[in-house]
């Protein structure tokens, strides 16, 4: 059985199993996700069923498998003769799947497990914020630290301007007298 899949404005033809490699999707490793832009469902030897666009009752049940960034991608700009030269780099988020199987009803069997987790969440969000407090209470501190680093480093800039205004100010080297002409007596 395989499906054509829509996601991150592109389409994907899976079968239960794949491994495949889609735009961001919310999700921590190893959860649950349905993908309910189905566009075709088929079977082989059998006549596909294709929607318009979409098929309603046909979901496919996915494992988050990996958060990451694709490979980075060189922008570079030039304007030829004028000196203009940039270069960036960008690396797209990523999400790695495992599609685990096709449901021709939209029916996710983890629904069930995922509801009795999101019970448990509220005394972990309530122990994650007691462990953030005591980390935002050496933040302020530690950049009042990184503050007078600064403060130091701006009176050396200001020393530094000066020198340059010396060097703008110079007067440019006297130009060379071209040789003088032997006269013949």
């Amino acid at each position: 059985m395989y499906a054509v899949i829509k996601t991150g404005g592109k389409q994907y033809r899976v079968s239960p199993g794949d491994v495949i490699v889609v735009e961001k999707l919310l999700g921590d490793a190893g959860a649950k996700i349905k993908l309910d832009q189905v566009l075709m469902v088929g079977e082989d030897g059998k006549d596909p069923e294709v929607g318009a666009p979409l098929i309603s009752s046909a979901a496919v049940n996915c494992e988050v498998l990996d958060q990451s960034r694709s490979d980075k991608v060189i922008v570079f700009k030039k304007k030829r003769r004028k000196g203009y030269k940039r270069t960036k780099g960008h690396r797209q988020q990523q999400t790695v799947l495992r599609v685990l199987d096709i449901n021709g009803k939209g029916a996710v069997k983890a629904a069930a497990k995922k509801a009795a987790p999101k019970k448990d969440d509220a005394p972990k969000a309530e122990a994650k914020a007691e462990t953030k407090a005591p980390a935002e209470t050496k933040a302020p501190a530690e950049k009042k630290a990184a503050a007078p680093k600064k403060k130091a480093a701006a009176p050396k800039k200001k020393a530094a301007a000066p020198k340059k205004k010396a060097a703008a100010t110079k007067k440019a080297a006297p130009k060379k007298k071209a040789a003088a002409k032997k006269k013949d007596d």
